[in-house]
C-alpha cells in the first residue's frame, strides 16, 4: 500500500501533519505516552503481550510456544511498542452517508471522517505507536487492536475501504461496551456525527475518563448540516429512518433549525470540556490538513 493506492491516505494530508505527534494528555502506565522508552529503568525492552499475528510482521518475533498451545500464530509485543495505545472509534453508521445524491465530488461524512482516521493512524505508526480502530452502528463492524506495524496500518486501511453504511447507530452501547474492555490507560479517539442522544453519548465518554483514558472526540457534520443552505422546496428523508420524510420550505425551517444546531453542538462541546475532553468540529467544507494541523498543533503546545 502506497499513500497513492488508497482514497484515504492522501499525500496533501499527510504532508502538512507529518512532524506533528499526537501525545497523550495523562501519563500512561507509569511513563508519558509517545515519549518511545521503557517505563522500567534500567530494560530497554520488556514484554507486555501477545497479539494475534498479521501477515507481514517479522516472524522472529512470532511466540513458537504459544503456537504450539493454540495452533494459531501470536507476535510478542513488548512495552517499548506499545508507549501509545490509541483506539480510533469511527462511526460506519447510514447517516454517515450523506450526502449521497448529487455529491458534485464532494466527500460524504463517512469518507472525511475515514481519511482523519487513515491520517492519524498513520501518523502514529510512524512516529512508532500502537493504534488499533474499531467500526462501529449498532454493533461492532471492524475491531483490530492497537499494533505500531506497517502490516498493521495496511489492514486498518483495508477495513475502512470495506467499510458497509447500511445501519442505524447505538453509540451508548458500543462505546459502554468498548468501556468496560479496556484494561489499560489509552488514548480513545471518537470520530462520528454525533446523531444521538447528547446526554447518552456524554455519559458513555464518561466512562473512559473515569476509567482515567485520554479522549479526543472529533465531531464530523456535513456543511449542509452546518449551514443550512438549502433554497427551494426540498425533500428531506431520514438516512437511519427512510420513513422519516419532510418536504417543505427550508427557509421557514432555516432560523430554527441553525438555533437548535447551535445547542446541539454546544451542549457537546461544553459536556466534553466539563470532562477534559477534547472537542474538535470538523466540517466537511473545510480543509481537513488546515483543520488537522491546527489541532494537532494546539495540542502539542498545551503540552509543553
Amino acid at each position: 500500500m502506497t499513500t497513492e493506492t488508497s482514497k484515504y491516505l492522501r499525500p496533501a494530508v499527510l504532508s502538512r501533519i507529518t512532524g506533528l505527534e499526537l501525545r497523550a494528555r495523562l501519563v500512561v502506565e507509569g511513563f508519558v505516552s509517545g515519549q518511545h522508552r521503557s517505563p522500567y529503568h534500567g530494560y530497554s525492552v520488556e514484554f507486555a503481550e501477545h497479539r494475534e499475528y498479521v501477515s507481514g510482521d517479522d516472524i522472529r518475533h512470532i511466540d513458537w510456544r504459544v503456537y504450539g498451545r493454540a495452533d494459531r500464530y501470536y507476535i510478542k509485543q513488548y512495552e517499548e511498542e506499545t508507549n501509545l495505545r490509541t483506539h480510533i472509534l469511527l462511526d460506519c453508521s447510514s447517516s454517515m452517508r450523506y450526502p449521497e445524491h448529487e455529491r458534485d465530488g464532494r466527500m460524504t461524512k463517512f469518507e472525511y471522517a475515514a481519511t482523519v482516521a487513515a491520517s492519524l493512524a498513520f501518523l502514529l505508526v510512524h512516529q512508532g505507536d500502537a493504534v488499533g480502530l474499531m467500526m462501529f452502528d449498532n454493533g461492532v463492524r471492524a475491531d483490530m487492536p492497537p499494533a505500531s506495524s506497517m502490516a498493521h496500518l495496511r489492514g486498518l486501511i483495508a477495513a475502512l475501504e470495506t467499510a458497509r453504511l447500511e445501519r442505524p447507530t447505538e453509540m451508548k452501547a458500543v462505546l459502554d461496551r468498548l468501556a468496560g474492555q479496556l484494561r489499560r490507560r489509552s488514548l480513545v479517539v471518537l470520530i462520528s456525527d454525533l446523531l444521538a442522544d447528547p446526554v447518552q453519548v456524554t455519559r458513555a465518554l464518561e466512562q473512559f475518563r473515569f476509567n482515567r483514558h485520554d479522549v479526543i472526540v472529533m465531531h464530523v457534520l456535513d456543511q449542509d448540516e452546518r449551514t443550512f443552505p438549502f433554497q427551494d422546496n426540498v425533500l428531506f428523508e431520514g438516512l437511519e429512518q427512510p420513513e422519516l420524510q419532510l418536504f417543505s420550505d427550508p427557509q421557514q425551517l432555516r432560523a430554527a433549525y441553525l438555533e437548535a444546531l447551535d445547542g446541539f453542538v454546544r451542549s457537546l462541546r461544553d459536556a466534553c470540556i466539563d470532562h477534559r475532553i477534547d472537542y474538535v468540529g470538523l466540517s466537511t467544507g473545510e480543509g481537513m490538513d488546515v483543520a488537522l494541523r491546527q489541532y494537532l498543533a494546539s495540542r502539542a503546545a498545551m503540552r509543553k
